[in-house]
């Protein structure tokens, strides 16, 4: 048993601190660029509509973390590079992939329409997605509706204490769902002659996909139309940029 794991199985503090700090740091990272990326993919594709922007996310966010993931199980095949420069790389990839899926949890929330200037919102929507259906119950009893609590939480009440407590359970929850997934990727990323890098592409894509569904089920059907000022407009009454 690791020293990142407690003998019942469960995450130690110090591995839930380690993850808390990288989710947090992932999420501060990613809000100021969040507007401008989904800004940048709607005036690149003007006539896309919500739906095409989210896949459009995905798509990329996939991209990107399965050539992280590939890249760190290459490192371990190069010659006079040891397995503590892999095992280095790879605290960057985590860090890397925590800070993709924060992005694409914040830009869905933006074609959405949800607003998230406070951290504490940010953070639950990030640990919300993350986790799955088991992040949105545990949301949704915060917020007081399970059914759409991620665009309830853009507009809620919920004092700010009672979010802070939901994130410090959510990020331990975290570390023991994403510990216990990754780990036999780690290994497999250490395997030499390119293996690794085979086994990294792949498992970071299988994580990948799992952020992808669950976001799909967290925020469900995207708005049919863009939201300008709060407010729904057809896709008959929008110029070009904004269908």
């Amino acid at each position: 048993m690791t020293d990142t794991t407690k003998q019942s199985g469960q995450p130690s503090r110090r591995s839930v601190e380690v993850a808390g700090g990288l989710l947090d740091r992932a999420q501060r990272l990613q809000a100021p660029a969040v507007q401008k990326y989904v800004a940048s993919l709607r005036e690149k594709y003007p006539d896309d509509s919500p739906a095409q922007i989210i896949r459009r996310l995905e798509k990329r966010y996939l991209t990107a973390v399965t050539g992280s993931g590939g890249a760190v199980g290459a490192t371990a095949a190069v010659p006079g590079v040891g397995t503590m420069t892999a095992m280095g790389a790879m605290t960057g990839e985590t860090a890397f992939f925590l800070e993709a899926s924060a992005l694409l949890a914040l830009a869905i929330a933006e074609v959405h329409g949800i607003p998230l200037h406070d951290i504490e919102r940010r953070k639950a929507l990030v640990f919300a997605v993350a986790l799955g259906e088991e992040g949105v119950i545990a949301l949704g009893r915060v917020v007081g509706t399970r059914g759409g609590a991620l665009r309830s939480l853009g507009g809620s009440s919920v004092p700010r204490s009672a979010l802070t407590k939901l994130n410090k359970s959510l990020v331990s929850k975290l570390s023991r769902k994403y510990f216990f997934r990754k780990a036999p990727l780690m290994l497999g990323k250490l395997m030499p002659a390119g293996i690794g890098a085979v086994i990294g592409g792949v498992g970071g894509r299988a994580l990948g996909r799992r952020v992808v569904h669950n976001a799909r089920e967290a925020f469900g059907p995207p708005p049919s139309a863009w939201i300008i000022d709060a407010t729904v407009v057809s896709d008959a009454a929008l110029p070009p940029g904004y269908r």
